[in-house]
This record gives C-alpha cells, structure tokens and sequence, in this order.
C-alpha cells in the first residue's frame, strides 16, 4: 500500500505542476487584450522570406499571394528560397516579380536556407518576415508588422491559423494551434511574458535576425534556438493576435506523427541545453520570461497531458474507492482532472465548437497513442531533417 501512494502521489505531483501551469496561462489569456498601435510614421522595407523543399505544389499560390500586399510597392520583396524544385517550378517562378534564390545542400535546414539567402541578398532592409512554404499572408499583415515595430518591438508573432479543415486530423492540429496560441501567446502576454514564436508568420528587425541566424545551425526546431537566445539577451517577443498568416494543417495520421515527433525532440534538445542556464540567469539577473521558456520545453505536449491526466486520474480514483483509500488524494485528482479539462476548454476558440469538430474528436485516442509513441521515438530525431510535405488544399 505505500508503494502505491508513493506512486500515486509522484504522478499527481508531475501532472498537477504541468496542469497547474497551462491552467493559469489559460486563465490569463482569457483577459488579453490586444494593445492598440498608433499610425506608423514611415514604411519600413521588409524582405519576406520564404524557404522552401520540394514545395512545388504549393509555392507558385504562396508567391503570388504574397505579393498581394496592402503595402507600398518597392518597400516590401518577396524572396523564395527554393531548394529541390522541380525546373517547370523554377520557371513560373521566374515569370514572377519575386526574389529566386536557388539553394542546394548534403544535408537541407531551413536554418542554412535562410543563412544562404541573407548572405546574397544584398538590398539594404529594415524587417525580415519569415514564412513556410505553405503560409497564406492576410493582406494586411505587412502593414500590421511594421505599426508593431512602430513602437520599438524587435521580434514579432503573428496569428497563425488554418488554411484548412478538410479531416479530421486537420481539424485536431488547427485545435493544437489555438490552443497553444492561447496559452503561449495571449496567455503570456497577458501577464508580460514573452509570445513564443512558431517558426513561420513572425517578423524580426533584419540586422537582428541575420546576425542571430549567422550563429544558428539547427537541423530541427531552429524558431526554438533563436527564441532562446532573444529571451536570454532580454529582448520581448510581441504578438499580434489580429496579424493573420494561413498555415496549413496535417491531413493524415502518419504525418501528424512524424511532424511531433520532430517538434517534441528539437523541444527536450534544447531544454537540456539551456536548462541550467535559464535556473542561473533566473537567479542571478532575474530573466523570469528566459527560465520560463526553458520550463516550457519540458511542458508535454497538451493532447498528452489529457490523456495522461484522464487515464490516471480514473484509475486512482476508482482504485481509491475500491480501496477506501486516503479522500484528500481523490479530490486532488478531480482537481487536476477538471483543471485540465478547464484548461483546454477556455482555449479553444468559440468557432471551433461545432460538429465537425465533435466529430475529430473521435480521432483524438489514436492522437494519443500516436503522441506517446513519438515520444519514445524521439531519439535521433533531431539530428535529421523531417519533412513536412504541403498540398494545395484551402478548404
């Protein structure tokens, strides 16, 4: 019996703190409240960057929506780097007014892709803008960037949303997406912490980024290392809930899996990386928005931790029961299951409480499942590029 307390209280701890945590970003990002930004009083010149591997099918609608900006011609380029695409692709590319940069490498990053094209690009700029090769820009996301470096932000997170919702598993990772929007952004920002940034949809002073990508060489999770070393200089990372970039979602079982498990090993390389440099700097200069973004990275993945928290917490409880066990252990499980469960739902957008995503929820078991086992093959997984390939799907 006091084996199993002991096991019992281990998990309520481990899954309380992590509940605890998400539970009250979720609270806070309930009173975001987007700042209002004054009329900027000039333009800035941007450079929308845009790498991109084997992304023929997407890059030539990414391209020319791009160019579609509500922005002064002349003040913004369009700059796809294109690695691996096919010649027929490289030739409408051409026919376009965009920057092409052909890149080709042993081994492709993104992070050498966009060192590449910064080290050719010779204009003189004022922002980078940094895009998937599947991102749809709203067409006033320039100008809702440059009124945030108006008021002497260096970093900038857009609002990434879904391009698509045309399975299930589209529909579950436009709900992971918001869900962490909420918590790591407008949660965050609620109580002065940094945004997290995404790795797409986000903008930087151009100087800035390209001396900070000089020391990248990540293979995966290269957003994660820059925001690191941003938090750790004590620069802010702002969020622009209303700037708005269409990203697409997974639409099958195999790539949802192999896309976390990227996310979730590039995650613990760098928490073990940084973890105790963020304790010191927490103490020795107070960098709270820098320790936090390294507890972040140990944070498991949200779909996980409901799985985990539901399935343990229903076990303990009717154990308990059956047991006539300890009452206090009981109501902490009820607690941390409905804090969980509360979480999640103060989370998720009132546009997605409809029947279709009723029905996705069908799928989230084998989310799950699926989830864990990418967790224990995370391994190696960030010593290698995985990619993610994109469709022309805007549905």
């Amino acid at each position: 019996m006091q084996l199993y307390h002991i096991i019992q209280i281990v998990l309520l701890v481990l899954l309380g703190l992590s509940t605890l945590y998400i539970f009250i970003f979720a609270v806070a990002g309930l009173f975001y409240r987007q700042p209002q930004l004054t009329k900027p009083e000039r333009f800035r010149k941007m450079a929308v960057l845009i790498p991109g591997y084997k992304e023929d099918e997407v890059i030539i609608e990414v391209a020319k929506s791009a160019l579609q900006q509500e922005y002064p011609m002349g003040l913004f380029d369009v700059i796809v780097i294109a690695d691996s695409f096919e010649k027929e692709t490289l030739e409408l590319l051409r026919a376009l007014p965009v920057k092409l940069i052909e890149v080709s490498f042993e081994k492709s990053t993104k992070s050498k892709a966009l060192n590449r094209a910064m080290a050719e690009l010779s204009s003189p700029y004022d922002v980078a803008v940094v895009l998937d090769a599947d991102n749809l820009m709203a067409r006033d996301f320039l100008q809702k960037v440059n009124a945030a470096f108006a008021e002497g932000y260096i970093a900038v997170q857009g609002h990434r949303k879904a391009k698509n919702l045309n399975t299930s598993w589209a529909v579950l990772d436009a709900v992971s997406e918001e869900i962490n929007n909420h918590i790591f952004r407008k949660g965050h920002r609620a109580v002065g912490l940094s945004s997290a940034i995404i790795g797409s949809g986000m903008a930087f002073g151009y100087d800035f980024f390209k001396n900070m990508m000089s020391t990248v060489d990540a293979v995966g999770g290269f957003d994660k290392e820059i925001e690191l070393k941003m938090l750790k200089a004590g620069h802010t990372i702002f969020y622009l809930n209303d700037a708005i970039v269409l990203d697409e979602k997974v639409q099958k079982a195999d790539v949802f899996s192999n896309q976390r498990r990227r996310w979730l090993s590039a995650q613990f390389h760098y928490f073990r990386h940084y973890f105790g440099n963020a304790i010191s700097h927490l103490f020795l200069k107070g960098n709270v928005d820098y320790f936090d973004k390294a507890i972040q990275f140990v944070q498991p993945p949200r779909i996980l931790l409901l799985g985990a928290v539901i399935l343990s917490g229903a076990a303990f409880i009717t154990a308990n029961y059956l047991l006539h066990d300890t009452t206090l252990l009981t109501i902490s499980w009820i607690a941390v299951v409905s804090a969980c469960v509360l979480a999640l739902l103060f989370s998720v957008p009132r546009a997605y409480y409809n029947f279709r995503t009723l029905r996705a929820l069908a799928s989230l078991p084998k989310g799950m499942l699926m989830m864990l086992l990418s967790l224990l093959r995370i391994r190696g997984a960030n010593k290698k590029f995985i990619h993610t390939k994109h469709t022309a799907v805007l549905k």
